[in-house]
């Protein structure tokens, strides 16, 4: 399979003053968040919440922003979600993609949403049982 790039659109929901970002992503599902970097975090004016750790893909771990909320939009499904602030280009991980319920076509090189659920983004959540039992 080679890389997945798709066209995202992000925003800072608490300052709705300012444009949204119309961007290339690398889309990877073996990454788990949305990580961008310090321009666009700045772009947006997004406040660092804290530093988390991250593992990269060969192993070294840095030490690294973490800033928030961020509305990432793809096509006409939205999520709400924190970004690590490093690099050089958008990357868009498992955790948004799952949210907007969307897929990768390896074949095609291609995002998408999920053609099981395409008017409303489907996920799984734990039923509640009255009484705890």
């Amino acid at each position: 399979m080679g890389l997945v790039f798709a066209s995202i659109i992000l925003s800072n929901p608490v300052n709705e003053s300012l444009r949204q970002l119309e961007t290339k992503c690398l889309v990877d599902s073996g990454a788990t968040y949305l990580c961008i970097p310090t321009h666009v975090a700045n772009q947006l004016e997004l406040k660092e919440l804290q530093k988390r750790e991250v593992m990269l893909a060969d192993g070294e771990i840095k030490n690294v922003p973490y800033v928030g909320p961020i509305q990432v939009q793809f096509e006409d499904r939205i999520c709400f979600v924190g970004a690590m602030v490093f690099g050089n280009e958008v990357l868009l991980g498992a955790i948004p993609m799952e949210d907007m319920d969307l897929l990768i076509h390896p074949k095609l090189l291609k995002l998408s949403v999920n053609p099981a659920s395409p008017n409303v983004a489907m996920g799984y959540a734990k039923r509640v049982i009255a009484n705890g039992c």
